[in-house]
């Protein structure tokens, strides 16, 4: 019950923010707490905390302590030691108490002035859609004194309770935003800092260490989610798991216990990526799917959503995560389709699971009770994108009806028999003639065959960015198609058959447009597209340098990638079979805009 009840939510979400949100963005906190004055960067290790701490230039009288002694006005003042500021410092104003209510000693060991970090919130500004009030902006003055400071610690406290600056009556003294972390692992997105906040920790795996208040959490905290992409021509499964998890059912083949080295990338991808595909059977309009392995990328999960590490570095265990592509290929829009997940831990009891196509996403999990993670096809208006020819012109196209041409030609035999008769008497042939003629014009709409005008001049500009426009967006469309044999199929109607093997690796080579992980977007439209220099080639055939922008996007693991991009292209088109066709294409320049 308490599964369909979400389920149930989860739809009508997606009905509600469809217009402004069509499928796959990436969460975005709307708190507004990383452009808060001051900023705080805990983190949590094995024998101290460590705290980074922005201090807005309007508030440095709260953080005084920490204060340089050549930033003072009056330095005939005498001042604590530094020792003496630092304890002050930690048992009034910036506080880590243990358990047994021990507050933790602090050690400077950077004061300096900086600008302000500029933590990018795409939403400053804007008013929160929840809250109805806007999103907080950053102080326009970026002044800041940054210090560093270390509060070492005995043992491991199973809670440390972070107390910011507080009056008397228990209100705080300055506006903060925070981020923590234990060791490596990200507790929460950047929230408020308060009030007093107690902190467990799970110092076997800091991935389950938590803040006690439900407020205080990051966005991604599971550590294994399905994303179950629906598109014409392939499904995809995409895995987020843990390394630390994998430990539970496969040998990770690991030298160290907490350490994933670099060099140890490419054999421990290549191992969870088989392991992958024998595991989380998948069913396609009821017939079991056989995977293919796309790609594996360790990825980070922090304050931008989930993103590829893209080159090899060392990694913690305990956050280190790696996200799995199989693919299935199909014939066009499944009706049904049908993932059985297996994978499941004694902590790990639920799985996030997210289902996405092109009307949107849909939320549910699976569970020990219930593992079937379903799609069902309810897309009433969806036209899958197909590749159409491009038709000429009708000025391009003689109609010539074949049997009246034969009996007109007839006739006239029979006129010049008439003018000299042999065989046949004149009135004999002048009456062939009439009937034939008579025959002629009833014929005439029947048996008309359709050629193509030899003396057709060149397109002019407006004519040839209108048959160089729809290729274009044919070509693009071909980039969604993975079967190699429907590929050259709908590729035959764009491109003339002598030329297919030439143009088609340039299709794939120089059109595909990546992304994080080597993906390849789709294409949502083309625009601006510019012909230049038409030259005839003879015949109604014309080369051209063309110009064009194409808007793409891709999801993965929940997340939307969009790209736009600018190609330039040298093109040979020619009518062929009553349609347009490329002869030619050669990518001469491609380059992102944004």
């Amino acid at each position: 019950m308490a599964r369909r009840l979400l389920q149930v939510l989860s739809l009508i979400l997606v009905v509600g923010t469809e217009a402004g949100n069509r499928a796959q963005a990436d969460w975005m906190n709307l708190t507004g707490a990383e452009t808060a004055p001051n900023i705080a960067e805990i983190t949590i290790e094995d024998d101290r905390v460590k705290l980074a701490l922005e201090v807005y230039v309007e508030d440095l009288a709260v953080f005084e302590e920490l204060l340089p002694d050549d930033w003072l006005a009056n330095t005939a003042v005498e001042r604590p030691t530094l020792d003496e500021r630092m304890r002050r410092f930690s048992t009034q104003t910036f506080r880590f108490v243990t358990p047994d209510g021990e507050t933790l000693p602090a050690e400077l060991k950077l004061a300096e002035s900086r600008l302000r970090e500029d933590r990018f919130s795409p939403f400053a500004g804007m008013i929160n859609p929840v809250t109805r009030q806007p999103v907080p902006e950053p102080p326009a003055d970026k002044r800041v004194l940054y210090v560093e400071i270390e509060y070492p610690f005995a043992g491991r406290p199973e809670t440390l309770t972070i107390v910011p600056p507080l009056d008397e009556a228990g209100v705080t003294l300055v506006n903060m935003g925070f981020i923590a972390y234990h060791k490596a692992v990200p507790l929460i997105d950047f929230r408020y800092l308060a009030a007093p906040a107690t902190v467990h920790l799970d110092w076997q795996d800091p991935w389950y260490s938590k803040f006690e208040n439900p407020v205080l959490k990051r966005h991604h905290k599971a550590a294994l989610m399905s994303f179950l992409y629906v598109e014409p021509h392939q499904v995809r499964h995409e895995v987020l798991t843990r390394i630390r998890d994998l430990e539970q059912w496969m040998d990770l083949g690991l030298n160290g216990e907490d350490i994933i080295e670099s060099e140890e990338w490419d054999g421990l991808m290549a191992r969870v990526g088989a392991f992958l595909l024998t595991k989380n059977p998948v069913t396609i309009d009821g017939m079991a799917a056989d995977p293919s392995l796309d790609r594996t990328n360790f990825v980070t999960v922090g304050l931008r959503g989930i993103q590829v590490i893209e080159e090899p570095q060392r990694l913690d265990i305990s956050t280190a995560i790696l996200g799995v592509i199989l693919t299935y290929e199909t014939e066009g829009m499944p009706d049904e389709i049908t993932v059985d997940w297996e994978l499941f831990t004694d902590q790990i009891r639920q799985v996030p699971a997210t289902t996405i196509d092109p009307a949107g996403p849909f939320m549910s999990y699976a569970d020990p009770d219930d593992s079937f993670i379903t799609w069902q096809n309810h897309l009433i208006d969806y036209r899958e994108p197909a590749i159409e020819p491009v038709a000429l012109d009708p000025a391009r196209v003689l109609h010539l009806p074949v049997p009246t041409l034969i009996l007109s030609l007839f006739c006239l035999g029979a006129i010049g028999f008439a003018v000299k008769p042999r065989l046949l008497p004149r009135n004999a042939w002048i009456g062939t003639a009439v009937a034939g003629f008579l025959g002629a014009g009833l014929l005439s709409s029947i048996a008309v065959i359709e050629i193509e005008n030899p003396l057709a001049a060149t397109p002019g500009p407006e004519e040839a960015t209108e048959v160089v426009t729809r290729l274009v967006g044919n070509l693009h469309t071909a980039q969604q198609i993975r079967h190699k044999g429907m590929l050259r199929e709908a590729m035959a109607h764009t491109v003339a058959l002598k030329h297919l093997d030439e143009v088609m690796p340039e299709v794939r080579r120089a059109l595909a447009i990546e992304i994080q992980g080597g993906g390849i977007a789709q294409i949502d439209s083309v625009d601006e597209v510019a012909v230049r220099n038409i030259e005839s080639l003879g015949g109604g055939a014309f080369r051209t340098r063309t110009e064009w922008r194409a808007n793409a996007s891709a999801g993965h693991w929940g997340h939307l990638h969009r790209r736009r991009v600018h190609f330039s292209a040298l093109m040979e088109v020619m009518p062929s079979e009553e349609v347009w066709k490329l002869t030619g294409l050669t990518v001469m320049d491609v380059r992102q805009e944004k």
